[in-house]
């Protein structure tokens, strides 16, 4: 199947097997909003539910203090609860 014919999602999905992303950057390679981008991760990972393929994420982390317990782990906080910090890393993922 040719690029053009396939879809957003797949064509993410198939983005994700060559490089590990954040949504952000998906967002702008996809030209589409981060939260779709983060909508579409989410689908590619439930379907790949049954395959020898999953999806991978490495959690946001704030670059001050270094901590990375989150409580959602695909989507940036707006700031670190330990030392209150703006300065988080996005998630990243990769289909492995």
């Amino acid at each position: 199947m040719q690029g053009a014919e396939r879809t957003t999602r797949q064509r993410i999905a198939d983005f994700l097997r060559a490089e590990t992303a954040a949504a952000g950057r998906l967002a702008e390679e996809f030209e589409i909003t981060t939260a779709a981008a983060l909508s579409h991760v989410e689908h590619i990972a439930r379907s790949l539910e049954g395959t020898d393929e999953q999806l991978l994420a490495a959690p946001p982390a704030c670059r001050d203090c270094g901590f990375e317990g989150f409580d959602d782990l695909t989507n940036r906080p707006s700031r670190c609860p330990e030392c209150k910090s703006e300065n988080v890393t996005e998630p990243t993922f990769t289909v492995r």
